[in-house]
C-alpha cells in the first residue's frame, strides 16, 4: 500500500494541503530574517516550498525527506531554476537530524509534521533553531467543539487532531510561544492538491498490488474535506522559542483567526479608520478588495476572541 501511496503521489505538484500564496503569507509573517538565511524544510516530499523558499529568500535550504524520488525531483527541478548551488537534499528523518544545535534561522514543515506527530516534530526541531530563529509548521485542526461523527470517526482513526487553542498549547509544551497563526484557505489550495490527486486516482490501476487500499483512502480523504470541511481546517503557525532574548516578540497565545467574510467590510472599515489619523489607509483597503487583481480572498484574517 505504501507504494501504490507514493505512485499515486508521483510528481503531484503538492504532497499536501497548501499553496504558493500561503507559503508566502507564512514567510512574510515569520519576517524578518538574517540577509541570507540557513534554512531547514523538513519533510519536505518535492520541493515546492523548498524551491520558493530558496528564491524569495536567498538563503540555502538544507531539504530533508526519506521517500528518494521525491528529493530526485526536487534535485531537478532546482537545477532547471539554477538553485542547484542553494538547495541540497538529505535523505533523512526529519526528527533524526544530525546538524549541531543552532544549525538554522528557519525550520519549515508545511504539511509534514503530521507524519511524527505535532509535539513530536516540534521538540525535535527546537534545538536546530539559531538564537533568533523561527519555526513555521502547518496543522490540521477542529474548527467547531462537537464535529460529525464521520469527520470525527475519519481523523480519530488517522490522525487525532486539535483544536486551535490545543495546537497552541501543545506549541507551548514544546517550548515556543505562538507569534501568528492564519488558516490556509480552501480556494488557494484544493486545485493544486486535491484536483490533480482525483485526476490521479482516476486513472490509477486498481489491480495494482496496495492500489485499492490506497485509492479508498485517498477518495474518502478528499470526499471528507469535501463533505466535512466545516468542521476542519489546515492552519499555519509561525513559532519563535521561549526564552530566546532575540525573540522577543509577544506572544498570541489567546488569539485565533478567520478569513473576512463579506459581513466584516463595513467593521473592518471602521477599525482602520480608529486606528488611522486619516481615512487613507481604510479608502486604500477598500480599493485594493475592489480590485480583482490586487485582492486575494482569504488572506484578510480577523482576529476571534
Amino acid at each position: 500500500m505504501t507504494e501504490a501511496f507514493f505512485a499515486l503521489h508521483h510528481d503531484l505538484p503538492r504532497q499536501g494541503p497548501g499553496s504558493d500564496a500561503t507559503t508566502r503569507r507564512l514567510l512574510e509573517l515569520a519576517g524578518p530574517l538574517p540577509e541570507r538565511p540557513r534554512i531547514l524544510d523538513a519533510g519536505c516530499g518535492p520541493g515546492r516550498s523548498a524551491l520558493l523558499l530558496a528564491e524569495a529568500t536567498g538563503g540555502r535550504v538544507v531539504a530533508v525527506d526519506l521517500h528518494r524520488p521525491f528529493l530526485e525531483h526536487l534535485d531537478r527541478q532546482a537545477a532547471r531554476r539554477g538553485l542547484s548551488g542553494r538547495i541540497t537534499t538529505v535523505g533523512l528523518s526529519m526528527v533524526e537530524l544530525p546538524y549541531p544545535a543552532g544549525s538554522f534561522d528557519l525550520i519549515w514543515a508545511e504539511g509534514s509534521a503530521y507524519a511524527v506527530g505535532f509535539g513530536t516534530a516540534l521538540r525535535a526541531w527546537r534545538r536546530l533553531l539559531a538564537p533568533g530563529g523561527v519555526l513555521v509548521v502547518t496543522e490540521a485542526e477542529w474548527t467547531v467543539p462537537a464535529p460529525s461523527p464521520r469527520a470525527r470517526a475519519f481523523w480519530d482513526a488517522a490522525y487525532p487532531l486539535r483544536d486551535g487553542a490545543g495546537n497552541v498549547r501543545a506549541a507551548r509544551d514544546a517550548g515556543y510561544r505562538t507569534t501568528a497563526r492564519i488558516e490556509l484557505p480552501d480556494g488557494d489550495w484544493w486545485d493544486e492538491y486535491y484536483t490533480p490527486l482525483a485526476r490521479r486516482a482516476a486513472d490509477a490501476d486498481p489491480d495494482r498490488p496496495g492500489m485499492h487500499e490506497a485509492l479508498a483512502a485517498t477518495r474518502e480523504e478528499i470526499e471528507q474535506r469535501r463533505a466535512h470541511g466545516t468542521d476542519y481546517h489546515y492552519a499555519g503557525y509561525v513559532l519563535r522559542p521561549e526564552n530566546d532574548p532575540e525573540n522577543g516578540t509577544p506572544a498570541m497565545t489567546d488569539w485565533t483567526t478567520r478569513p473576512e467574510t463579506p459581513d466584516d467590510i463595513a467593521a473592518v472599515r471602521e477599525v482602520n479608520l480608529a486606528a488611522f489619523p486619516t481615512a487613507a489607509e481604510a479608502d486604500l483597503v477598500d480599493a485594493l478588495r475592489a480590485d480583482p487583481g490586487a485582492w486575494i480572498d482569504g488572506l484578510s484574517q480577523l482576529s476571534v476572541t
